[in-house]
């Protein structure tokens, strides 16, 4: 599909403007949907805003620019740049797991005059030889080892499980020890040789409507960038970090996270060309979930309606307007994937996750495919179903290691990671 021109226009002026040191915080008029064409098609990552088709990698890197210019208008918001520098302290280092990790909790800071930061977990391997890949993790649950007890649970848990009894906040002890977190959570990743450092995602911004008041948001009130931004832009930090440490391989840092905060893997992955590898799980809408298949009335499950209802605190504002007009998006999430070649993907879900529509993936999957092909990578865009439901199960991290293994460690474990299951289960 060919974006109008009226809005190539609009979205390459802003792309100078950042180019040569525009506010990038700043609001800019748009497109509104009504003046937008509908398409029933995904939108082409490989055509041009000026209609030109992509044909040199050239092109395809001022492609990327001018995406990245239109998903942070539309859906993300703008983030702020790279903050100059980054310090850390150790709060706590130790061994665990019988003496086989090596665990530490760091303070990160950085931002304006240093004053923003967050807690993070570190899990390296004491067995195999560094450098080692590492994972970058954000999760639901309190920093293992931090002494943060969440005063905000993810927006929409007000089940028994959670708010009316006590089972969450013991499932968040728990798995907040570092004991439990390197023998049972990341173990699967730990025994393979991989690094982790994971952090309790609402210290960049709490999942709540009122989220503009919390975490990195007070201090850049320019920005209008959302909580997926946000959580993203932590995950960057925490490349950030892992940049100056002996034990991180460099060349391959992945992006690993699931449901919302599959959502902010890929937002991470597409963002930031750091990360080696990008693997969201259980992401749905928002996530891998194309928006134009998604939905009560586009295939079922979670639609944009819902998260606008929800979790409006996930995306920028100026999503509204598309609540009723999807078809008019410029752009749609095969978009987040393609911006991740030609690095390896992979999307991990459950054909009977209750929020995620399969149908919806494959579309998103199948029309970020010409990128890779473009680009002489097609064995680098990946995904995986497993029978079940929304959790990232032992399934998800067995495949996920699995593609790792072959796409950046050179390790063939004999799989393809390029089918989908029948049409029938894919709903």
């Amino acid at each position: 599909m060919t974006i109008g021109r009226h809005l190539a226009g609009f979205v390459f002026a802003i792309f100078l403007s950042m180019l040569t040191g525009g506010c990038a915080g700043r609001q800019h008029a748009a497109p509104s949907a009504d003046h937008l064409k509908a398409h029933a098609e995904l939108p082409d990552p490989l055509v041009m805003n000026d209609g030109t088709r992509v044909k040199t990698e050239a092109q395809w890197r001022q492609r990327r620019g001018e995406m990245k210019v239109i998903l942070e208008h539309y859906l993300l918001g703008t983030a702020p740049p790279t903050p100059n520098s980054i310090t850390s302290v150790d709060l706590d280092h130790r061994d665990v797991r019988g003496g086989t990790v090596e665990f530490r909790r760091v303070k990160l800071n950085f931002g304006p005059e240093d004053k923003l930061g967050f807690e993070a977990a570190v899990f390296v391997p004491k067995t195999g030889r560094a450098p080692f890949p590492t994972i970058v993790m954000p999760w639901f649950y309190p920093t293992p080892g931090s002494a943060i007890v969440p005063t905000t649970l993810p927006a929409g848990a007000t089940t028994a499980a959670t708010t009316r009894n006590a089972a969450y906040w013991e499932d968040a002890k728990r798995k907040s020890d570092p004991e439990d977190a390197a023998k049972d959570t990341f173990a699967p990743a730990l025994d393979r040789g991989y690094a982790v450092m994971t952090f309790y995602y609402q210290q960049c911004g709490l999942d709540k409507k009122d989220y503009r008041q919390s975490g990195f948001f007070p201090a850049y009130p320019d920005y209008d960038w959302a909580d997926l931004a946000a959580w993203a832009w932590g995950m960057s930090r925490c490349v950030d970090y892992l940049e100056n440490q002996p034990f991180a391989d460099k060349t391959k840092f992945i992006a690993l996270g699931h449901s919302r905060l599959g959502k902010t893997t890929l937002v991470a992955g597409a963002m930031d060309e750091r990360f080696a590898l990008v693997a969201p799980a259980g992401s749905g809408c928002c996530g891998t979930g194309a928006f134009r298949f998604n939905g009560k009335t586009r295939g079922g499950k979670e639609g944009l309606e819902n998260v606008l209802k929800m979790f409006p605190q996930w995306i920028s504002p100026r999503m509204g307007q598309f609540a009723d007009h999807v078809e008019q998006l410029p752009f749609d999430q095969n978009w987040l994937i393609a911006l991740c070649a030609p690095r390896p993907f992979i999307a991990a879900d459950a054909t009977g996750d209750p929020y995620c529509n399969g149908n919806a993936l494959k579309q998103s999957w199948l029309a970020a495919k010409p990128v890779y092909d473009f680009l002489h990578a097609t064995p680098n865009l990946g995904v995986h179903f497993r029978d079940g439901g929304h959790e990232l199960a032992a399934a998800d991290w067995k495949a996920i290691l699995d593609f790792a293994d072959e796409r950046l460690m050179g390790i063939d474990h004999g799989e393809t990671f390029d089918h989908f299951p029948p049409a029938e289960k894919l709903h």
